[in-house]
């Protein structure tokens, strides 16, 4: 999302469903309150503004795709360009282990994402781009133009560093969630090694490895 409001060409929309997944599903989110206070819970309200004009010449949305409850409009997803970010799912759990307790596989979004690639391709009527998030770390510049290019967009070198710092775009979450992200100034260097996971932690890294794994076969 940094990447691309950097471009000068393109404004940011940051998780729009996600107060409308919460009120949906009841569930208690760190920052709950807040989030639902800063968006629309209504769905379709919600789908609306996916679709308007957003004053840029790009928009570039932001979604969870465990955001995007199937009873959730999808009309809206139709006149957009997709793409879907992944990555390995022992990262997925380790990170998000630190921010929020005992996550369970619906938190996590390992089997919707492959769904939802399936359901897009079926919507626009070409399979969306799969970009992993490693190959961004290895080597961003390469793998920001390979993106732009399935986009057929131009690439630029100003989607590769932003200013540190909160921006106006981020959610209402962002406090508690995006601590790493408001210190950078670029993308970070390769993570290594997927941590090693124990117990329930290992057991959902493991239950999301298939789709993972599946939808990397098609990655950029």
């Amino acid at each position: 999302m940094y990447a691309f409001a950097a471009r000068g060409d393109c404004a940011a929309m940051d998780e729009p469903f996600y107060a409308a997944y919460l009120a949906a599903t009841g569930l208690d989110h760190p920052m709950r309150e807040a989030v639902l206070a800063s968006q629309s819970t209504d769905p379709e309200a919600v789908a609306r503004l996916c679709a308007a004009d957003a004053g840029a010449p790009l928009i570039y949305q932001k979604h969870m795709v465990l955001h995007l409850l199937p009873h959730f409009p999808r009309d809206w997803m139709r006149e957009c360009a997709h793409v879907l970010l992944i990555r390995h799912p022992a990262r997925v759990v380790a990170s998000y282990a630190r921010k929020r307790e005992a996550p369970t596989a619906a938190d996590l979004g390992f089997l919707q994402g492959e769904r939802l690639w399936e359901e897009i391709a079926g919507l626009t009527g070409s399979p969306p781009p799969v970009l992993s998030a490693e190959s961004v770390r290895a080597d961003p510049r390469a793998a920001l133009s390979r993106l732009c290019a399935a986009l057929d967009l131009p690439f630029t070198d100003r989607m590769l560093s932003w200013p540190a710092g909160p921006k106006p775009f981020d959610g209402a979450w962002a406090p508690h969630w995006y601590g790493a992200v408001h210190r950078s100034t670029g993308f970070e260097p390769p993570e290594g090694e997927p941590p090693a996971l124990e117990g329930e932690y290992a057991r959902l890294a493991a239950e999301g490895m298939a789709a993972y794994e599946r939808l990397l076969a098609r990655a950029l």
